[in-house]
């Protein structure tokens, strides 16, 4: 009797968890690949993509550009390969590296908490005097996130001046170090400490020591940098956009 009960559990199992497959991701997988990479681009943007742009730089030829669906689709402008697009939080990948040169140039220690960079912060963000930078580069920090907070969506334009408060006098989500959980909250602690240390806007230093060295000159931190016409449209960026790249 025990294994007719179990055999049902499992069978009904089985075709729950069938409703959860992203089937769009299977047919992808079993489905062949296009013969050249435009074809593979058309066939991305069936799959509801508005626009995009691949870049190939292969050894020996000039670099192609493929381009598929819009840059503005109220526009009916296509798709352009000297587009810019806003990276949202790809910018932390940037915050990541400045934070691991400052440390390598003496400038901060990974191993040093919170609550010695920002020590206000002691009794508003739990086990600040526990938390390093290194487990808030790696969302190992257990901050909440302040994008989880519902109030912050009640006005995200104007409550994005002040979102720290949002994640403030709330319970970690884990012990330091003892879990992982993405954080906006952990970069933006990590970007306030930069400033603070280096007595400039953080953004300063990665473009002298990142961007310049890298040449990449077509990387913004504001619409402001850039004309609006060359950005794509269709990808809405809250808070956390710090840079937009071409």
């Amino acid at each position: 009797m025990k294994k007719k009960i179990l055999r049902v559990v499992l069978l009904i199992g089985t075709i729950i968890s069938l409703f959860y497959v992203p089937w769009i991701l299977v047919k992808a997988w079993i489905l062949p690949l296009p013969n050249t990479v435009q074809e593979q681009v058309d066939e991305a943007i069936d799959h509801g993509f508005d626009g995009m742009i691949v870049y190939v730089d292969e050894a020996g030829k000039p670099p192609a550009f493929y381009t598929g669906g819009w840059k503005d689709r109220d526009k009916k402008i296509p798709a352009d390969p000297n587009s810019l697009f806003k990276i949202a939080s790809i910018s932390k990948l940037y915050v990541a590296v400045a934070v691991t040169k400052m440390a390598k140039e003496k400038h901060l220690s990974l191993d040093k908490t919170l609550a010695h960079y920002l020590p206000e912060l002691v009794g508003r963000i739990e086990n600040a005097d526990k938390i390093t930078l290194k487990m808030m580069v790696q969302h190992r920090s257990g901050i909440p996130n302040f994008t989880d907070n519902p109030a912050f969506w009640e006005n995200e334009q104007e409550n994005g001046k002040d979102a720290l408060e949002f994640a403030l006098d709330l319970p970690a989500s884990f012990e330091p170090d003892k879990g992982y959980e993405y954080s906006n909250t952990n970069y933006l602690l990590l970007r306030k400490i930069m400033d603070n240390v280096l007595g400039y806007n953080h953004q300063e230093y990665i473009k002298d020591r990142i961007l310049i060295p890298l040449k990449l000159n077509n990387t913004f931190f504001s619409v402001n940098e850039v004309d609006l016409d060359d950005v794509m449209s269709g990808y809405y960026v809250g808070y956390d956009e710090d840079f937009k790249e071409r």
